[in-house]
């Protein structure tokens, strides 16, 4: 994210606090009821003009954990210390109850690395709002309050791909999929689509002629339209489900819908798909393929074939160069070009060795 990207959505949040908190506090309210008002439903509610649906729910989910923590230990967000930003940290570290009241008996599991990372902005945007309102000093978040560079390590892991074998045995699997599926998954890969992307896609996205579709800006992660071209063999099923489609509804609109009778002609949610990769997965046997494995896969394979790190930057939608250098490392391009000239060198010093010993 851009340095004012990040100011727009630090600006955006602190108005979102601001004035469910005013609203909070001119009622009398205590923290629990400060909770309650901003609940990941209201905050997508209000926020839906910026930042993408699953941030405002994940931002939302992020706050009410930490307000519960507060309540739990009967603290009140003025009063929190850099040792209970720690405690808190601590409590997300470690699977088990949630510490909040005693009414809930809630468990989370661990948390991954990323998520914690979003945890802990959420709580420091938080409190650099109450800073700003006066209602605290100092934002015991800070690194500059903490006086250590992170609170949380930030680990950077490489996506998990497939294997040739692995690759074959879900595309196995795939032939007993209804044709809407198998057209789903080839899209996922030959565009590199995310979730939300593949399951927004509309009828007049899809561009048959020159076999490219377009990818909304209001379905992207990083709010940029692009357009993408797919191959022939998924041009074939793309025809013969229009067909398909076609007998369940002659509207335009979202292009995959549901085919089970209750929700017939509805269009397809980014969960009923979530749930029919994961039994793909299970009868292929490849437990780790997800419905982000796919744009994992080809971002990965376009760096293989060289493509530019700004060729796939656009491809996949990217805003920063250091997310589209994941698959570059991902594909061991620049390693295995590394080892062949070294390799080249090596041999041609001991080839020479050769010739002055037998010359």
């Amino acid at each position: 994210m851009t340095f004012r990207l990040l100011q727009e959505a630090e600006c955006h949040w602190r108005n979102i606090w601001a004035q469910s908190f005013r609203c909070a506090k001119s009622d009398g309210k205590d923290i629990r009821e400060l909770q309650r008002a901003l609940t990941p439903e209201r905050l997508t509610w209000q926020c839906n003009r910026g930042l993408a649906a699953n941030t405002l729910e994940a931002y939302g989910r992020g706050l009410e954990r930490y307000l519960l923590f507060l309540a739990g230990r009967g603290l009140t967000i003025e009063s929190a210390t850099r040792l209970d930003i720690a405690a808190y940290v601590r409590d997300l570290l470690s699977p088990g109850p949630i510490a909040n009241d005693s009414q809930r008996t809630d468990t989370h599991d661990s948390l991954a690395n990323a998520t914690l990372q979003q945890r802990v902005t959420v709580i420091r945007l938080f409190h650099d709002y109450l800073v700003e309102e006066g209602l605290r000093e100092r934002n015991p978040v800070r690194q500059s309050a903490l006086g250590v560079r992170s609170l949380v390590p930030r680990f950077r892991k490489l996506p998990w791909i497939p294997n040739d074998e692995q690759w074959q045995a879900v595309l196995h699997a795939a032939r007993r999929e209804p044709l809407r599926n198998r057209v789903m998954l080839a899209m996922s890969y030959d565009c590199a689509l995310r979730r939300e992307e593949l399951c927004n896609l509309e009828t007049d996205d899809i561009d048959p002629a020159h076999r490219t579709l377009r990818i909304r800006a209001e379905n992207t992660k990083g709010r940029r339209e692009r357009v993408v071209p797919y191959s022939e063999p998924t041009s074939e099923l793309y025809a013969r489900y229009l067909g398909r489609r076609r007998q369940m509804s002659r509207d335009r609109g979202k292009l995959f819908l549901s085919e089970s009778h209750r929700n017939l002609g509805q269009p397809l949610t980014i969960w009923t798909w979530s749930k029919r990769i994961a039994e793909l997965a299970d009868r292929s046997g490849v437990e780790q393929f997800t419905t982000h494995t796919p744009r994992h896969l080809c971002l990965t394979d376009l760096a293989r074939t060289n493509w530019d790190i700004h060729e796939i930057a656009t491809f996949a939608g990217h805003r920063s160069i250091q997310t589209t250098l994941l698959y570059i490392h991902l594909s061991g391009r620049e390693l295995a070009a590394k080892l062949a000239n070294g390799m080249a060198e090596i041999h041609a010093s001991r080839m020479r060795l050769t010739a002055e010993l037998f010359g």
